[in-house]
């Protein structure tokens, strides 16, 4: 009864008539009490649960859009681009530093290490951190969030001028995780839940190209400080570690998503703040009512798992400081044409959404066996035991190999946009989407903190290459069936019960 009469009390704040007679369309409360199942009643679901953070159905209230600077503050498509550049400064900078191969470190250990514990609570924090995001709200959770890139970047810093401080960066590995999962999973939540059905391809796109463009310029400063070194400077870090504090003050600059308007007139829904013990219920009744997610989770294991391989078992491994900055630049060059290609064909509205799906899939299969061939030739040349002389930028082999590395880079966006993108076809309800977010995360991380552990005790660089292999490949045969029983032409109304 408490959270119907909060959709109630939300519905009277923010109903604004979108005709000039003042009449109203069917409300989306109504339209979806007359539709729940009478399911979870107890918990705050089905039957005796409030609407208001379900989808908004076809007949919803369309509000009047805003005019002026109101009207480009609260446009979706800017609060995407704030969304985007939280990233740019947290992850796409974190992104840069670990694409470096070893954290720009010549010995790889102590960063595997680190990348191991950031995964492990990573996936502990990522599979609550929904639950959290709906309690907190996004801009808190955003911002608490951005905090662990800071920490993580300062202590890279305080390594590089004291060997000694290896604990250090392992340490703030493991908080950057529990920081990381609340990041993504408000991220997630929120770009899944401003664009309408036919603009999800298009806003994880923008998201997308803006986000890795933190890679791109972390990558250019790594590179322009770093082309006559042998190891990275100081300055470089310190470089990353200002733009990281300026990314933590973004989420203040964000719009309240209760007020925001979608193109179509649509108020974007909010996630309700239940109790934590309904929230975590929330967690069990996601799968119990969309049990078809599991398909997905072998996806999203894999989904980190082969950053292990291309940053620091070919990367780091292969080339010299600056030619592994300038693998890292064109890598993020090219996962943002990758991003914005598949999200282009995502969003084909000539297709119906089932054939986009399907294609989406054949795109990524045929990507995974085009790079991992490829890979096999130059992975079968080298092990841990016979890598010695590093190939450099004015070296003829390099060429080939640096245009392998933008194909591992296209093949990363498009699976990670496709992943999210899967989601949004299953479901428009932003409490259900923040769950999927979390499973996504947590499972993704799962596998991380696995392999950049099995990198830190040095296991040859072919198991791990051939493991990557197979996991991609395993996670879009698990995926498939998903696409054929869930993936409709729109969202059905009836699924969105939490």
């Amino acid at each position: 009864m408490i959270e119907r009469a909060r959709g109630a009390k939300e519905h009277e704040l923010y109903a604004i008539p979108a005709n000039a007679s003042g009449s109203h369309t069917e409300s989306a409360h109504d339209s979806h009490s007359s539709r729940a199942p009478r399911d979870g009643g107890a918990y705050g679901y089905g039957d005796d649960a409030s609407d208001g953070a379900s989808i908004v159905h076809p007949t919803a209230e369309r509000y009047a859009q805003y005019t002026g600077l109101k009207g480009v503050y609260y446009n979706p498509v800017v609060q995407v681009w704030f969304l985007g550049f939280v990233c740019f400064m947290g992850p796409g900078l974190f992104n840069a530093l670990t694409g470096l191969g070893g954290g720009g470190q010549l010995d790889s250990t102590t960063n595997s290490n680190a990348n191991s514990a950031l995964y492990a609570t990573f996936a502990v924090a990522a599979f609550f951190a929904g639950s959290i995001n709906n309690v907190l709200g996004s801009r808190l959770t955003l911002l608490i969030g951005s905090t662990g890139y800071a920490l993580y970047i300062g202590s890279y810093l305080a390594y590089n001028i004291h060997r000694d401080a290896g604990g250090f960066v392992i340490g703030a590995g493991a908080v950057l995780g529990i920081c990381a999962g609340l990041l993504w999973t408000a991220q997630g939540s929120l770009m899944l839940a401003y664009p309408t059905e036919d603009q999800k391809g298009k806003f994880i796109g923008i998201f997308w190209s803006i986000f890795n463009l933190g890679g791109v310029v972390g990558a250019a400063v790594s590179l322009g400080n770093n082309f006559h070194n042998t190891v990275i400077s100081n300055g470089t870090y310190i470089g990353f570690l200002v733009l990281t504090g300026i990314g933590v003050l973004i989420p203040l600059l964000m719009a309240d998503p209760r007020k925001m308007i979608r193109s179509d007139g649509t108020r974007v829904v909010t996630p309700r703040h239940p109790s934590w013990k309904t929230e975590f219920y929330g967690l069990w009744y996601t799968l119990r009512t969309d049990p078809s997610i599991i398909l997905l989770f072998p996806m999203f294991f894999a989904s980190n798992w082969f950053y292990t391989w291309q940053f620091s078992d070919y990367n780091g491994a292969l080339f010299t400081i600056r030619a592994r900055a300038l693998n890292n630049l064109v890598y993020w060059l090219s996962q943002i044409v990758g991003s914005v290609s598949i999200g282009f064909l995502l969003d084909q509205r000539g297709l119906s959404r089932r054939f986009r799906a399907f294609s989406g899939w054949c795109v990524l299969m045929v990507m995974v066996f085009v790079v991992h061939i490829w890979a096999f030739f130059y992975q079968r040349d080298y092990t841990r035991d016979t890598v010695s002389d590093k190939i450099d930028i004015h070296q003829r082999p390099y060429v080939s190999r640096l245009w392998f590395y933008i194909f591992c880079g296209l093949l990363d966006a498009m699976w990670q946009t496709t992943a999210y993108w899967f989601m949004g076809a299953m479901s428009n309800d932003p409490a259900k989407l923040a769950n999927f977010s979390g499973f996504y995360k947590s499972l993704q991380s799962a596998g991380a903190a696995g392999i950049w552990r099995a990198d830190a005790v040095k296991l040859p660089f072919m198991n791990i290459f051939i493991s990557t292999w197979v996991l991609l490949v395993a996670g879009l045969v698990f995926a498939l069936p998903m696409i054929h029983m869930r993936v409709k032409d729109t969202s059905e109304d009836t699924d969105e019960t939490l």
